[in-house]
């Protein structure tokens, strides 16, 4: 039923003369419980050629899942005198919490790096906003140093290859959120691209946010700092308390 719902959205804008993309994603809403251990999004839709061909056979398909934008501080480790500490750092504006790029063949084969970087199309190309004035050089160690932390952790990713086009009209790609993601808005945008040129776009939005318990802890944390920090030290010490009696008798 989705995929007669997208092709019916697609006939209905069959007038334009450019490519039509009409996107659709498994869930709109991700609800982090406890015990949540990541989930799978299901990205997929149509693309239709308003000339009457089947389009797949022309282009080639982008989808790039992003998460909400938060400023960051990453810093540097240096040896001194036999001691790790922290030496320099960069501070970012809009580093995305999560970015994840999957593409129906290796974006280096599909558009040039100008195309590529205009629209974050790899996770070289994310777009962080440095703050101040800072030398390219550094500013490209400490971006690298940022997207090898997260790719680490499972934040950022790339899979070239994971699209998969079929009976030329039909796209859909598989994007794992881990159980580390940031709560918010998240957004997929999925180009359609022809000859070197991106030729269509369209955006589906995914809500990420936690529900239940979690969600009392967050809205507690938030809108009752005082209060909550109170709690937090209370609990701390009190565990604490009874550790120390349980281990007395041990």
């Amino acid at each position: 039923m989705r995929w007669l719902f997208v092709i019916f959205a697609g006939l209905m804008l069959l007038g334009q003369r450019d490519a039509i993309l009409v996107p659709a994603v498994s869930q709109s809403e991700v609800q982090v419980r406890q015990g949540f251990t990541g989930t799978e999004l299901l990205l997929y839709g149509a693309i239709l050629d308003p000339r009457g061909q089947r389009a797949g056979a022309e282009y080639d398909i982008v989808v790039v899942l992003k998460g909400p934008t938060e400023p960051i501080r990453i810093r540097e480790k240096e040896r001194i005198a036999g001691i790790w500490m922290n030496a320099e750092s960069s501070d970012f504006r809009s580093a995305p919490s999560f970015f994840a790029v999957a593409a129906s063949r290796p974006v280096d084969e599909i558009v040039d790096e100008r195309t590529a970087a205009i629209y974050e199309l790899g996770t070289r190309f994310i777009q962080l906003s440095p703050t101040g004035q800072i030398e390219p050089e550094k500013q490209a160690r400490f971006a690298a140093g940022l997207v090898d932390l997260r790719q680490r952790l499972g934040l950022y990713k790339e899979d070239m290859g994971g699209v998969t086009i079929s009976e030329q009209v039909l796209y859909q790609a598989r994007i794992q959120l881990p159980s580390n993601v940031v709560t918010g808005q998240y957004t997929a945008e999925t180009f359609a691209i022809s000859g070197g040129r991106v030729i269509a776009s369209a955006i589906a939005d995914v809500e990420v946010r936690k529900v239940g318990f979690e969600r009392f802890v967050e809205v507690a944390s938030q809108q009752w700092a005082l209060i909550y920090g109170l709690v937090a030290v209370m609990l701390s010490i009190g565990m604490g308390w009874i550790a120390g009696r349980l281990f007395a008798f041990i």
